[in-house]
């Protein structure tokens, strides 16, 4: 009764993701609830991933990457081994063999979880389609993860339960022997290869596409604002083209012109270099100008009022100016009255749809204008009473970032992988103390660690572990198991194959690690069974427990770009199925090569 009660369970949880609209959360919450009623797992089983340090590892891991990225440590080494590809192809070429390299080496979730603001940020500004990068992102992370012993958590546990059967087994197990650091390169390379080949080739066909806006109808006319800002000295823009800096092509904004002292006119074509001082103007909308704000070395150039605190405290607030305002009439570049307790920078400026065609600094202040500007904390105390100003909006998703903590923040990290790599620590320790030293030094605010953690990830998470309880102590497993040998019949290649199967099918329903550890004493029972050796079924099934693909749950990287790629169920299906099976093939024909069945 109870194997079908967790088939009924299992049934309706991926009938409504892929179906429904309804928030995974929401669905694994009501999946595991249902667990608990039928008491299919032992309640502390059931409750296990609430408790589980890989869950909590990736939530401090959340706040790493918020780390990394709101000094601009991210964008900075990004801009370096990536810069701004021109077209998918070239962003795909240059991401995914990097993430590749990374994840044979390193733990894939910190590296998954510090790149997805970045994609976010080059798919924004290179006009790239972000759900063709967030995807092959995740399985470009756990092909990479195949490559060597410590590239991922299944292979580790793998190898442990090798040693642990040759320990107690071992006279019985003569084909046996320990798992080497790159014994698995042989079969996870030519892998990895051939999987980011199937991705770039075939994944713009496979990959879903962003829906695209629908055209702006009369009653609902764009706004654009005229922003002005400086290129700094030295900073991070001087000396780089139009082009590399994102300003050409960007569907939000658009250069109206660019002034540089003793130069008449500037080109303002994709290879004109910048450099320190130029003015450059721009008509933007709303998005384009807070991403114009965010912009590493660039700087407001209408300061009505300098503000000594330092930029990454500041806010950007748009306001409505008011019939009662006191500098009605006034020209911005005779702002402040003398009386003026405000320090503010004058981001952008609108009046009507189009933007201004002339200067800001000579813009008459108008009731009605709409201002977006640049603000420290002192001036929601000083307009608390809104007398100045009819309307005032904070602007929260906005932020400038702190580089000068940019060392700072990526030592921490390396300090972190290091010490997880070396086996100093284990890997939540190592993240908890990272976080709590990237607290410490100022590199991030305390609420912007909050805002940063996935929550609704990590919930469902912690449900498919429990999820996994359930079909284990139901006995599910063992029916497919059961199912499984019989199946596999005395062709060793068809063995393996079934074997490779079999970690698919329960990648597919509980978690990878879990799928190994399931499918290890099946795999050696069948090799033992046709008296060969166990190294090529301990390869597939590394390999086959590692590479989950098809089901968004079945890996911690897929459920952390789930969201922010606004995937469906049935996405990672369409890709993940093909990509299994060139997989599968690769490694059932390959393993006995290198691994033979009678050595």
């Amino acid at each position: 009764m109870e194997t079908y009660l967790t088939i009924a369970i299992l049934a309706s949880t991926f009938g409504l993701l892929i179906f429904t609209k309804m928030s995974p959360a929401t669905i694994f919450v009501g999946a595991l609830t249902l667990s608990i009623t039928f008491e299919l797992a032992p309640l502390e089983a059931s409750l296990k991933g609430f408790s589980n340090p890989g869950v909590l590892t990736i939530g401090a891991l959340f706040m790493i990457a918020a780390g990394m990225y709101s000094t601009g440590a991210i964008n900075i080494i990004s801009d370096k081994l990536i810069g701004r590809p021109s077209s998918l192809l070239r962003a795909q070429l240059k991401i995914l063999p990097l993430i590749a390299v990374g994840s044979a080496f390193l733990n894939n979730t910190p590296l998954v979880a510090m790149m997805i603001p970045v994609i976010r940020d080059l798919a924004r500004s290179c006009r790239l389609d972000p759900k063709k990068l967030y995807l092959p992102l995740s399985y470009a992370s756990i092909l990479g993860g195949t490559c060597t012993l410590i590239g991922t958590a299944t292979n580790l546990v793998i190898a442990g339960m090798v040693s642990h059967t040759l320990a107690s087994k071992g006279p019985d197990m003569p084909y046996m022997r320990e798992i080497g650091m790159f014994d698995l390169s042989w079969i996870g390379v030519p892998v990895t290869l051939v999987g980011l080949v199937f991705l770039v080739v075939l994944g713009k066909w496979l990959l879903p596409s962003s829906k695209q806006a629908g055209p702006v109808s009369a009653d609902l006319e764009r706004r654009y604002f005229r922003a002005e800002f400086v290129v700094q000295p030295g900073g991070l823009l001087a000396g780089r083209s139009l082009k590399d800096a994102g300003f050409s092509g960007a569907d939000d904004f658009q250069i109206l012109s660019i002034e540089r002292t003793g130069v008449t006119s500037v080109e303002m074509l994709p290879g004109t270099l910048l450099q320190g001082g130029d003015i450059i103007s721009f008509s933007a909308e709303l998005p384009g100008l807070k991403t114009l704000w965010s912009t590493h070395g660039l700087k407001p150039l209408n300061a009505i009022r300098e503000m000594e605190s330092e930029r990454h405290t500041h806010h950007l607030v748009q306001v409505v100016i008011s019939r009662r305002c006191r500098v009605l009439g006034w020209k911005v570049k005779d702002l402040p009255p003398e009386d003026s307790p405000y320090h503010i920078w004058i981001v952008g400026i609108a009046r009507g749809a189009a933007a201004l065609n002339h200067p800001i600094a000579d813009t008459v202040i108008q009731a009605g204008d709409i201002v977006v500007i640049e603000v420290d904390d002192s001036f929601f105390y000083q307009n608390r009473n809104e007398r100045e100003f009819a309307l005032v909006k904070r602007l929260v998703d906005a932020t400038i970032q702190r580089t000068d903590k940019a060392i700072t923040t990526t030592a921490i990290t390396l300090a972190m992988v290091t010490s997880v790599a070396a086996g100093w620590l284990p890997m939540l320790n190592a993240a908890l103390l990272a976080s709590g030293a990237m607290l410490l030094t100022r590199c991030m605010e305390i609420r912007t660690a909050g805002r940063s953690v996935e929550f609704k990830t990590l919930v469902v998470i912690a449900c498919a572990m429990g999820l996994e309880a359930a079909v284990t102590h139901s006995g599910l497993s063992a029916g497919i198991g059961d199912m499984l040998s019989a199946l596999s019949g005395d062709d060793l290649y068809m063995a393996l194959a079934v074997v490779f199967l079999g970690c698919i099918l329960m990648d597919a329903m509980v978690t990878n690690v879990a799928s190994a550890v399931f499918m290890f004493p099946i795999a050696m029972t069948i090799a033992k069974g046709l008296d060969v050796s166990f190294m090529p079924f301990v390869i597939t099934v590394m390999v086959g427990a590692s590479c989950s693909f098809i089901s968004p749950v079945s890996y911690q990287t897929n459920l952390m770009v789930y969201g922010p790629g606004n995937y469906s169920f049935a996405d990672f299906a369409k890709v993940g199925i093909p990509l299994s099976i060139v997989v599968g093939v690769v490694t059932v024909f390959l393993t006995p090569v290198f691994f033979p069945f009678y050595p």
